[in-house]
């Protein structure tokens, strides 16, 4: 008998709520997610990418400096999107996995993409959605070699699957599909938390996958310089 596989997915969230502390003096007035590269904001890449694998509907979390990106993005026309957002207190921002269920009304009952906004990469998420997730899997991530400043990585892969164990150990890139239930039926849940907790207990379930060509966490002024030369010299 053929399993049963999901459905390519129709909505995606981009975690957009965080500080940047590690940017200043170039968040003091404008949210990480709205610094731009390659001419334009990092947001606006993600947004663009998921639209071409025919994405329709994003969420997008909220907190410091949130209303700036709102004013920016507004309802997603430009790109062809439908975007919506969940709004966080601007002083205590949720976490990655505590944003993501605090929005969760809104993203359904199906799987769902998640992607940093302060990530850049230019995998080719088509190929996910050509591979949609098998019917018993919580999800699947996304990993990368490990960047200096993240020697030792975040876990292993073994067998295809997530492996805390496993060597070598890899670094998570901030792009992941998951199905709602990974959240909702977790054990810990609370206001503030945040996505390692989660893979960490649903390690050998996920899916992990690692990717090699171009991508970058664009975490202080300097990586976000470095970024901007070596796209300046491609594009």
């Amino acid at each position: 008998m053929t399993q049963r596989r999901e459905t390519p997915p129709a909505i995606a969230m981009v975690l957009a709520a965080g500080f940047g502390r590690r940017m200043r003096p170039l968040t003091d007035q404008i949210p990480k997610p709205l610094l731009s590269v390659a001419g334009k904001p990092l947001i606006e890449h993600a947004l663009e990418r998921l639209r071409g694998i025919g994405v329709r509907r994003v969420v997008i979390n909220l907190g410091y400096l949130g209303q700036k990106i709102r004013d920016y993005l507004g309802g997603g026309e430009r790109w062809g999107l439908d975007i919506c957002y969940s709004v966080e207190h601007e002083e205590q921002p949720l976490g990655t996995a505590g944003g993501i269920l605090k929005a969760m009304p809104l993203l359904g009952d199906a799987p769902f993409l998640v992607v940093n906004g302060d990530v850049w990469c230019d995998f080719d998420l088509s190929q996910w959605v050509a591979r949609p997730l098998p019917k018993h899997c919580p999800g699947r991530l996304l990993m990368v070699p490990n960047p200096p400043h993240n020697p030792e990585g975040d876990f292993g892969i073994e067998r295809g699957l997530l492996s805390g164990g496993s060597r070598p150990r890899y670094t998570f890139a901030g792009i992941s599909w998951l199905r709602p239930e990974m959240l909702t039926g977790y054990a810990k849940l609370r206001d503030c938390f945040g996505l390692g907790e989660v893979f960490t207990l649903n390690e050998d379930r996920l899916q992990a996958e690692l990717y090699t060509g171009d991508w970058c966490d664009v975490g202080t002024p300097e990586r976000l310089e470095q970024l901007h030369r070596r796209l300046a010299a491609e594009y």
